[in-house]
């Protein structure tokens, strides 16, 4: 799943064709920590063969962001697409020196098998098509990025992540927001003791969701999304949760809301309020909306101060502001690509022998958690997570 506040229309065929069959250190510290690592990267990777990387699904999310990237990654590149619309991934096969016969429709993603170019899949498709793809992609020897949501329950995040043991390939969810700087940097702020124990965590993720757009379309349809805000954007908070605290939520409780009678929330739900319970005595307050203005941010609010992300997950113009004791603190965070980051992080788990930072099991913890957080709306109470 793509961060659907950008829209997506270039999935028109695919989508629309299923839909109708269907009906720390300081800042400082933290900069040359990774400057140094980028040093490393770049005296490394001349040497090493870059990995081929086939994009499955080619809306704008791939076309604007993803295919881009690959100019900025060190350790992978672009070998192949898989598309519903031929004539567009040829054209853009040719902007990206991809061969056109290594251009393949759906019917024909099996043959990747064959591609010998291609080493790694990156699933881009709606969430309802994750599991499918990325098995199928397991069979065909390649290893495997998975957008997010994972899946959409449980059973198939486990059939995913058994697929890839079975074929010994690395299988790693697309959580870009762990490879953003200014996250990164707030994570090492509270691994560094700056904030003090963090006691609170505010998060809120919201967008007006267009039916009007195709790449919208399909999210409102439960039957392919799998949920409505809470899956799409919520997921945004409830991440920064839990790598904020570096720990597990025990409890979980919730409540879900729709504007009556608006069409857009038949199927799936307007907004989700969710809090979490962490094992150290931390609290989490988290929110998302499919009914409001575009807002993407948290604080992080501590004993000794707190830090506020406000854009935390744009594709680019985050801000980290930091105050301690009351007083503000100049933060400037060097910016780098987040989806180079994080495609090159795969690539060079599989060529050093590394498990990924976000493997399936990250994946399939949030869709427990977020399966717990329907459960206690539904129910009306907290619910425990085991």
């Amino acid at each position: 799943m793509t961060d659907s506040s950008d829209r997506d229309p270039s999935r028109r065929v695919f989508v629309q064709g299923t839909l109708l069959a269907a009906a720390a250190a300081t800042l400082s510290g933290a900069a040359c920590s990774r400057k140094r690592e980028s040093a490393k990267v770049a005296a490394e990777s001349p040497s090493t063969p870059k990995l081929g990387w086939a994009i499955v699904g080619l809306g704008k999310f791939a076309t604007e962001q993803l295919l881009p990237a690959f100019q900025h990654c060190q350790r992978s590149r672009l070998a192949a697409f898989v598309s519903g619309s031929p004539d567009k991934a040829k054209r853009l096969a040719g902007r990206y020196g991809v061969d056109e016969k290594a251009v393949y429709g759906y019917e024909t993603f099996d043959k990747l098998a064959q591609d010998r170019s291609v080493d790694v899949v990156y699933v881009v498709l709606p969430n309802s098509m994750h599991a499918e793809y990325t098995q199928r992609a397991f069979r065909a020897g390649k290893h495997v990025m998975c957008e997010k949501p994972m899946a959409l329950n449980e059973a198939e995040c486990s059939a995913m992540i058994a697929a890839g043991k079975a074929a010994g390939k690395r299988l790693m969810i697309a959580y870009r927001a762990q490879f953003e700087p200014h996250n990164r940097a707030a994570i090492e702020l509270v691994r560094a003791g700056e904030l003090g124990r963090v006691k609170l965590v505010i998060a809120d993720h919201c967008r007006t969701i267009d039916p009007k757009e195709p790449a919208d379309q399909w999210r409102i349809r439960r039957a392919m999304s799998g949920g409505g805000s809470l899956v799409d954007i919520g997921i945004y908070s409830l991440q920064a949760a839990r790598y904020i605290f570096g720990e597990e939520p025990t409890e979980v409780s919730a409540q879900l809301a729709s504007t009556p009678n608006d069409p857009r929330f038949m199927e799936v739900e307007e907004s989700a309020v969710f809090s979490l319970r962490f094992p150290n005595g931390g609290l989490a307050n988290c929110s998302s909306s499919y009914g409001t203005t575009n807002v993407k941010r948290y604080r992080v609010i501590g004993e000794k101060g707190y830090a506020d992300l406000d854009p935390a997950t744009s594709y680019e113009g985050n801000v980290l502001r930091v105050a301690k004791d009351g007083k503000p603190e100049p933060r400037e965070v060097p910016t780098t690509n987040q989806f180079a980051a994080e495609i090159d992080h795969l690539s060079e788990c599989i060529q050093l022998g590394k498990e990924p930072r976000t493997p399936g099991e990250e994946g399939l913890r949030d869709v427990r958690i977020m399966q717990a957080i329907y459960a206690s709306a539904r129910e009306g109470k907290a619910v425990k997570l085991a």
